[in-house]
């Protein structure tokens, strides 16, 4: 199982912090199966819809990170979390961009959830990794093209540095075609129960594994 762990740092600030770490190898990313790729849209669609009547920060989940990011010195409504950009997209164009199985997949559980989901190459990371607050040393560039200064964010740092977190991840670590081992980062909502935890971990891990064969092997960090 992959070597993290979370910082003290981290721990003060948000006592109640816990992330499933779910470790997959031997997938094969493509396409997702016509099945799922089919009814996405219509799950997006009924998403779109809902959002007409109701603000995206009553969303269960939303709210609850934009206060884990103020206790953490991070303002959401300048660097929002990952959900809540996807639900974003969702009400402005009522889909989502597809990528590639894996992320499609990712960015369907953080919307299905209402949680940020990092997903991450096994071959590019240098264990030890921690997840904790970064500094004003912690840089990278992110997926969507900017330089992210990490400077009080919760951030996920190897050997090499900072490399992912709930806002947006960095292309050094990014999932390609070419995966075969990689690292998810599920970062649980503090008010869920152990057991809802462990049940929405397996869950995930049993249908990214249905998709992309290979095994996986999972815990929740704390």
């Amino acid at each position: 199982m992959v070597d993290i762990s979370v910082s003290a740092k981290l721990k003060n600030l948000i006592p109640d912090f816990k992330a499933g770490i779910i470790s997959y190898h031997h997938i094969v990313i493509a396409d997702l199966p016509q099945i799922i790729s089919e009814r996405l849209p219509l799950f997006y669609e009924n998403i779109r819809l809902s959002l007409e009547s109701h603000p995206i920060s009553t969303i269960e989940g939303v709210g609850e990170w934009h206060r884990i990011f103020k206790r953490t010195g991070t303002d959401p409504s300048r660097y929002r979390p990952s959900q809540e950009a996807l639900l974003r997209r969702i009400r402005k164009e009522g889909r989502l961009h597809t990528i590639h199985s894996a992320v499609d997949l990712n960015n369907f559980f953080s919307v299905q959830y209402s949680i940020p989901l990092g997903i991450y190459d096994l071959d590019r990371l240098e264990e030890p990794i921690r997840i904790t607050i970064g500094t004003a040393e912690d840089r990278y560039e992110a997926l969507n093209g900017r330089t992210m200064n990490m400077e009080n964010k919760i951030v996920s740092a190897d050997r090499e540095g900072a490399f992912g977190s709930p806002i947006v991840d960095s292309r050094r670590t990014c999932i390609t075609e070419k995966t075969t081992g990689a690292l998810q980062i599920v970062y649980i909502r503090p008010s869920m129960t152990a057991e809802e935890s462990r049940r929405m971990i397996k869950k995930i891990a049993a249908m990214f594994t249905q998709i992309h064969g290979g095994e996986n092997e999972w815990k929740i960090i704390e």
